[in-house]
């Protein structure tokens, strides 16, 4: 029976996506046992060597990467994953996203292939699987950014405070680290705590424009980096950055007036054609059942609805307004 089958497919994509969750669980808890364990190793290492009459300064030893960072280090979209990770804040590893992306993806092509019984369904499947890790970071990582973006001009007006106030531009970056909401916070802190510790302060801010991939964050940059060098009077330059990156999100806010009708039939498009399946599925189910009994139904089910999320992310595309 068609249901048995539906039911079957969700059932073996849900235990393999639940399978696949678990050891991934498990590896970053390996993962992070083995790191703590290297740490206290090290830690012991620098005090042995502190006190040892023999040795003269303590060096610090880095792990050997290993073959799948190696070779993750080498292809162009691994390195963008591994970023992606990174501007979304997520703890997990590159490996364990990898192995939920397997897991996904052999989840999802046996269910789409039980219930399409074609063995195009499970190719498409196969894909669909192994990319739903990586739109749901993408998406972590654009609603990060878009908070982040939004606490901008707030972070800024704490450094111009600081500034008047006579503290050093370090301290300006710990009062907003203390401050500012996350996760803005937490990137600044970052920035401080580098710079504590030893790394030069302008690496630290370009290391900031590397985790964070803003254009306002660049421009907080250049003027910062640009004062270091000849000087002037940065807490007005503050300012005027934090009027810019204010009256830019104005001119955001106007274009997302202007391209509300779009995106009302990006979503109309998108939900209309299954509201209206489900409409006939309930008035007149027999017209209804061929499409779920035949392979070719099925088949014809499952490319309706690629195409139709393809259609609603190009349509998002087209109104997505970069300036």
């Amino acid at each position: 029976m068609p249901t048995t089958t539906l039911l079957t497919a969700a059932l073996v994509f849900v235990a393999v996506a639940l399978g696949t969750i678990g050891l991934a669980m498990l590896l970053e808890w390996v993962q992070e046992r083995l790191r703590a364990r290297t740490v206290v190793k090290q830690l012991h290492e620098f005090s042995e060597q502190a006190f040892s009459a023999d040795t003269q300064t303590i060096v610090r030893k880095t792990a050997a990467a290993t073959w799948l960072e190696q070779t993750s280090a080498r292809l162009p979209h691994l390195r963008d994953i591994a970023h992606v990770l990174r501007e979304a804040g997520s703890s997990w590893s590159f490996q364990s996203y990898l192995l939920l992306s397997l897991g996904l993806a052999a989840g999802t092509a046996l269910a789409v292939g039980l219930f399409t019984g074609s063995a195009i369904g499970a190719i498409a499947g196969t894909f669909l699987g192994a990319l739903l890790p990586y739109f749901v970071i993408r998406i972590r990582a654009n609603h990060r950014a878009a908070k982040v973006e939004e606490q901008i001009p707030e972070a800024i007006d704490l450094l111009g405070r600081a500034m008047r106030a006579g503290h050093p531009l370090s301290a300006g970056f710990k009062m907003v680290a203390d401050e500012a909401p996350e996760p803005i916070a937490t990137e600044f802190r970052q920035v401080f705590e580098e710079q504590r510790f030893g790394l030069p302060f302008d690496d630290s801010l370009l290391g900031l424009g590397e985790r964070i991939k803003i254009s306002d964050i660049r421009i907080l940059i250049t003027a910062i980096l640009v004062h270091r060098q000849v000087g002037g009077n940065l807490a007005e330059i503050l300012d005027n950055i934090a009027y810019i990156v204010r009256e830019r999100f104005k001119l955001r806010r106007q274009l997302k007036v202007i391209t509300a009708q779009g995106r009302m039939s990006g979503y109309v498009l998108a939900f209309l054609p299954i509201a209206l399946g489900l409409a006939i599925y309930a008035l007149n189910r027999d017209y209804m059942m061929p499409i779920f009994n035949e392979p070719a139904g099925r088949f014809m089910l499952v490319s309706a609805l690629v195409m139709q999320v393809a259609g609603y992310l190009w349509i998002r595309r087209i109104l997505d307004i970069e300036f």
